[in-house]
């Protein structure tokens, strides 16, 4: 065989072992990397089309839910949302940091699940599951009960991010007509994402490293205390944001749980029928 052709030939190799790569996924359980993506983005043009059509039509409603809370707030005596954002407001140094964690968290998300996908193959799959459960579970959520949040039905409140946002004006913008859901504060998505990282990088190191694993619950806990102090979220928001990352792992695990059930029942409906059953043999030892 003459130099070219070896050349093309190794070149038809590689680029077939690059097309798998990218389009098949492999035993490790790691999916295609162009497919995950593909389906990754389609679930977030989902969710970004339907969370903003949540909120057309709902100021009215959603003054009046957040009305709601602050009762429940009050008479619960968690209503510390007033006092965290003045705390902030006093500490004029933090307020850029928490502006930046607020806005910046994004990065975050998308760190930790490519991260998972390229170091713990093993626990991608579960973690982008969960990831895909909560968006499909808050949607309802959104649509059946339109929040206001503090800075905008809370009196006396700073609006700390639209003053200092590193992103625009446009992008805290108080226009309803803006095409931007203002009015999703129930349950707060800044820290049910963050918990989401927090749980998928505990999921990826318990079993190596457990006590590291504890490390990633403290995104969350910081981004609970920015949504506070920053006036965008109550605390019953934030509660309803760990509801909904509970109820989302269990929704997964139940699931799981149910395909290894069906995958089992099909693997035995496979097994060949033996030509001569264990009754027939000892009719036919009697017989004779």
């Amino acid at each position: 065989m003459s130099p070219p052709e070896v050349d093309a030939g190794r070149l038809s190799r590689l680029a077939a072992r690059a097309r798998s790569a990218v389009l098949v996924g492999r035993e490790d359980g790691r999916p295609a990397p162009l497919v995950e993506v593909a389906g990754l983005l389609l679930v977030i043009l989902t969710f970004s089309r339907l969370h903003a059509a949540a909120g057309k039509d709902v100021a009215a409603a959603a003054t009046a839910n957040a009305h709601t809370v602050q009762s429940i707030e009050r008479a619960l005596h968690l209503d510390i949302e007033l006092g965290a954002n003045r705390w902030l407001t006093d500490h004029p140094a933090l307020i850029m940091p928490a502006v930046y964690y607020y806005r910046l968290y994004y990065i975050v998300i998308i760190g930790v699940l490519v991260w998972v996908f390229v170091r713990h193959a093993e626990s991608y799959a579960k973690v982008r599951r969960t990831l895909v459960v909560m968006a499909l579970l808050v949607l309802p959520v959104f649509w059946a009960l339109p929040m206001s949040p503090p800075r905008f039905a809370l009196p006396g409140i700073a609006d700390v991010i639209a003053e200092y946002d590193i992103l625009g004006s446009g992008h805290a913008t108080r226009d309803v007509n803006s095409g931007r859901n203002l009015f999703s504060a129930m349950p707060s998505m800044h820290v049910g994402w963050s918990l989401w990282c927090g749980y998928a990088g505990w999921s990826a190191l318990r079993g190596s490293r457990p006590r590291l694993a504890l490390l990633p619950w403290a995104f969350p806990l910081g981004m609970a205390v920015v949504v506070l102090v920053t006036g965008n979220h109550y605390v019953l928001d934030i509660a309803g944001s760990v509801a909904l990352l509970v109820v989302s792992i269990a929704v997964v695990s139940a699931l799981g749980r149910l395909a290894k059930r069906r995958r089992t029942a099909a693997g035995r409906s496979r097994e060949p029928v033996p030509l001569h059953p264990a009754g027939n043999q000892a009719h036919q030892t009697t017989a004779e």
